[in-house]
């Protein structure tokens, strides 16, 4: 038996593999630590001994991003959240990313990790979240699923924070592809004041090109969908000898992109959180693309990480 001091800080570790892809998930936040393929790490993560830094591969529920003040409205209730980014005044990344998941189901190539969300100051409303994490030929993939267990209607969003690299390509040579037509506009605290078109400005990736010298930690709406209704952001090498993309099903209709500028130490500006979203940030005040679950309903998404781009 283990004893307490060599417990990983992320709890227990389940390791899927599959077709030389490799992915290990976590109880603590049930989300994604480490992705490689053939050996090569694609997913910037973390160690076993390591608190989960600037939210790696973390689940952002029931809400993504930040909310002004931790302050919002719905129905006819004015709700307070904790103010878990004190220095922006704001209650960021949602109520389960450092709870411990539990474990429902596990196979060589697949883990299944469950959450019941407890009503709570600020969101009272109970939850169960489950995850379904995969690998296979086609890279890792991650099915969600959420359910109102409550007896009222609940506001909800979702988003996953991945952090994707190219081992040797600085994020400076990284060659994005990002299928979005809007940028929004934000204030000194990150929050969205407006949205801009992005064509012909420096800040327009629909066709690829470098991400060079931008410090990016915003959100682009306006989605270019594939025929499925779902889109994909890709990075890749500049003479293309390697890439990686991280798409998202049609129930995704923002992109948010982060350079790691205000990380510190070795991982400050190392590789791109590529962050899939129902819903833009302070969605809760401004109810744009909120989702309301109501009593006994299941919202379901899915995404996932390819090989290449």
């Amino acid at each position: 038996m283990e004893s307490p001091d060599q417990r990983p800080f992320s709890g227990a570790q389940w390791t899927i593999s599959a077709a030389g892809h490799e992915a290990v998930i976590v109880e603590v936040g049930g989300g994604l630590r480490t992705y490689r393929h053939d050996g090569v790490d694609l997913v910037d993560g973390y160690q076993t001994d390591e608190v989960c830094p600037g939210c790696t591969g973390q689940v952002l529920a029931p809400w993504p991003n930040r909310i002004r003040d931790g302050r919002y409205s719905f129905g006819e209730r004015v709700q307070q959240l904790p103010l878990t980014e004190p220095e922006r005044h704001v209650a960021i990344h949602g109520l389960v990313n450092w709870v411990p998941w539990r474990l429902l189901e596990q196979s060589e190539d697949a883990v299944t990790v469950g959450y019941d969300l407890p009503p709570q100051p600020g969101y009272p409303w109970p939850l169960r979240l489950v995850s379904r994490w995969s690998v296979g030929v086609d890279g890792l993939r991650a099915e969600h699923e959420v359910t109102n267990i409550g007896g009222e209607a609940a506001p909800f969003g979702f988003s996953v924070h991945p952090y994707l690299q190219l081992p040797g390509v600085a994020v400076d040579d990284l060659v994005m592809r990002l299928p979005a037509r809007t940028r929004l506009l934000v204030d000194g605290r990150l929050l969205p004041v407006g949205a801009t078109p992005v064509a012909g400005t420096e800040y327009d990736w629909t066709s690829p090109r470098r991400i060079g010298s931008a410090e990016l930690d915003l959100c682009f709406g306006q989605v270019i969908r594939d025929a499925d209704g779902g889109s994909s952001v890709s990075l890749s090498a500049p003479d293309g000898s390697a890439g990686v993309s991280i798409w998202a099903d049609s129930e995704f209709g923002w992109w948010q992109v982060f350079t790691g500028d205000a990380l510190i130490g070795e991982r400050h500006r190392r590789s791109v959180a590529i962050e899939p979203m129902t819903c833009p940030p302070d969605a809760f005040r401004s109810g744009k693309d909120v989702l309301t679950l109501k009593p006994g309903t299941t919202w379901r998404g899915a995404w996932g990480i390819r090989p290449g781009a």
